[in-house]
């Protein structure tokens, strides 16, 4: 039985189910415990800095989403074409997953980020008393420009068929990456591709999951999706 260590509010979590939602692979979900010391929870110390999500498949333990999938896609295949079996389109593939994960999701979470303390320092915990400004101005920045760049990429390539590994990178990335900086009119197929993707049903199941949680937000979670 495989085991995923994660939580339902997590953009990174989402990216691991997602592909275990699309190929109907058996799983047990374990959600980490937020009242644990970081470092002495499973997670804390299966990752090298204490993430998740973190997958466990008989001996082996799988760390960072990208590996989960990459991992799933040879040990657990299904119908669902997580990896192009064409290298060369294999390679377009992982390339479009480092752009979500480092440009979009990356950018959003330095927005995050400005709102937090660092939890792990004893003298620190929870919110800041203002947002860093500057740090949430260059996250949006960043975020904008990721958002033009995908969309003349979509304007002259087309994507894997879902579910695939950008399947599971974009979904999650453009999901909470649009509540910080909406994709603007000047890139419809981006904003039709979020549209397309929050339809599916792998990924309507994470986001239908994750309600409960959606107070947690330091914005305030946006009245939609």
């Amino acid at each position: 039985m495989l085991v995923l260590h994660g939580h339902p509010f997590s953009s990174y979590t989402w990216k691991a189910l997602i592909p275990l939602y699309a190929n109907g692979t058996s799983f047990e979900f374990r959600q980490v415990d937020p009242t644990l010391p970081k470092f002495e929870s499973f997670t804390g110390k299966a990752h090298p800095s204490g993430q998740f999500p973190v997958l466990v498949d008989s001996e082996a333990i799988v760390v960072e989403a990208t590996s989960i999938v990459e991992h799933l896609a040879v040990h657990h295949p299904g119908v669902a074409p997580l990896i192009p079996t064409d290298p060369a389109e294999a390679v377009v593939a992982r390339m479009l997953d480092r752009v979500f994960d480092n440009y979009v999701m990356g950018n959003m979470q330095r927005v995050i980020a400005a709102y937090f303390v660092d939890k792990d320092d004893p003298g620190a915990g929870g919110l800041r008393d203002e947002p860093y400004v500057p740090e949430i101005a260059a996250g949006k920045a960043g975020l904008r420009r990721s958002y033009a760049w995908l969309e003349r990429w979509l304007c002259e390539n087309e994507l894997p068929p879902h579910v695939s590994l950008v399947t599971c990178a974009a979904a999650p990335a453009l999901f909470y990456a649009d509540w910080v900086e909406r994709i603007p009119g000047s890139c419809p197929r981006l904003s039709a591709l979020r549209a397309e993707l929050l339809t599916l049903p792998e990924v309507a199941r994470c986001i239908d999951d994750a309600r409960p949680y959606r107070p947690l937000f330091p914005y305030g979670a946006p009245d939609r999706d």
